[in-house]
């Protein structure tokens, strides 16, 4: 029996529910699955390219489409001869719908909206040998003018403490020593529960009854959404580790308020130097989009500057791609060749924060987590090189000696 084979496009989140899906297909022969995102027109596209590259490579599997683009467009996909079947974010998760494809219809997509659980695939194990990962929350209930992405996921969803604190209890009993804690719309988990904890309250509840784990991190959060629990635990935690990454697509006042973001530039800035004075050594990345609609040249250099102003060192850059349905898709857009260009200038900014990084870490000792025998990552998440060979998955002191393209040496 042929063992699935499964493609994982876009985010963390969407790698996890691979795993969960490796799970649910046990038994299954000749399947081929393709587990799309939607983030962007970019990323359908290579889905598709991937789609007929999978099919030429097995003519003869079955082969089904699903995540968030198969969600928001079902059409796109089942449209393709290449595809058999088309399911949604929600019937991926069922163990039935793998057990009886051929006798279904070609697309199986409900509503997502009407969703309001989030627990029923919880894991244990999903990552590498180094470190695992726990999806908390699923969903947004926000509406940002240029994102489809509550239209793949639904509404926001969290799934109960007591349901997160048991499986990373379990995790640290299988020898992970370092928990990654994922969601959608990470900082609005609690809000659907009882009593409607908040994401601090999370940590500091993870912090307290798992005080075998040596190391916590919190994945992509709303900066404006960070209640005084998560500050608390950024303050006296040193188990948490000091990386945020940060959802602020923009440094521009009228940009913001055009994507419907709940917060402005001075906040972005107040909250880095808040929690860098709390934590001296935490470390930022940062989603931002290059050229979305309506952007001006001075709009875009507000955006630029915003990278030295909060001491970003990690970006991800996004050029603007209009999504089919959202709001900003109907706005004035940009050129192609200048949002090309504000992204390309967004990068060598960023690369020049990296390297400023780097040379502050040379000479100082950090513990680092050993992803394979010959390289870790600090508590800051920067990739660290050594000249021999390390025990995987084992926190490491080590002093830094030098630099290597876009990693530290040890």
């Amino acid at each position: 029996m042929k063992p699935p084979i499964f493609s994982t496009h876009g985010c963390r989140l969407n790698a996890y529910e691979t795993e969960a899906m490796r799970d649910l297909t046990q038994g299954q022969d000749n399947l081929v699955v393709v587990n799309t995102c939607a983030v962007t027109a970019e990323a359908v596209r290579k889905a598709r390219q991937d789609i007929r590259k999978l099919r030429r490579e097995n003519p003869n599997a079955r082969l089904v489409v699903t995540g968030c683009a198969a969600q928001t467009e079902p059409e796109t996909f089942s449209n393709m001869a290449e595809v058999d079947n088309v399911i949604g974010n929600t019937e991926k998760m069922n163990r039935a719908t793998w057990g009886f494809l051929p006798d279904t219809e070609k697309v199986q997509v409900d509503d997502i909206m009407s969703v309001e659980e989030t627990a029923g695939h919880l894991i244990d194990g999903f990552g590498t040998r180094a470190r695992a990962y726990v999806q908390v929350q699923n969903g947004c209930d926000h509406r940002c003018t240029f994102c489809i992405i509550p239209y793949g996921r639904g509404n926001s969803r969290s799934v109960p403490a007591g349901v997160v604190v048991d499986q990373i209890k379990r995790l640290v009993d299988k020898g992970y020593n370092e928990v990654v804690l994922t969601g959608v719309d990470l900082t609005s988990w609690g809000a659907d529960l009882p009593a409607t904890p908040q994401l601090g309250d999370l940590v500091l509840r993870i912090l307290k009854l798992v005080p075998d784990l040596p190391r916590l991190r919190i994945s992509s959060i709303d900066s404006i959404e960070v209640d005084p629990s998560l500050m608390q635990a950024i303050a006296t935690e040193p188990r948490l580790m000091p990386h945020l990454h940060l959802s602020l697509q923009a440094g521009d006042d009228m940009i913001l308020k055009r994507m419907k973001r709940r917060h402005l530039r001075d906040d972005a800035i107040r909250f880095c130097e808040d929690a860098r004075k709390l934590r001296p050594d935490m470390t930022y990345g940062a989603d931002i989009i290059a050229g979305f609609p309506t952007e001006t040249d001075a709009m875009f250099e507000n955006s630029l500057k915003l990278v030295e102003d909060c001491n970003l060192t990690w970006l991800h850059v996004f050029p603007y791609s209009a999504r089919q349905g959202t709001p900003a898709a109907k706005m004035p857009a940009v050129n192609g060749k200048d949002i090309k260009t504000r992204a390309a200038r967004l990068r060598a900014a960023g690369e020049a924060q990296v390297r400023a990084h780097l040379a502050s870490r040379v000479g100082l000792t950090h513990n680092i987590l050993m992803e394979n025998p010959r390289m870790g990552r600090t508590e800051q998440f920067t990739e660290t090189l050594f000249d021999s060979d390390k025990p995987v998955g084992q926190i490491i002191p080590a002093r830094v000696i030098g630099t290597e393209g876009t990693r530290l040496r040890a």
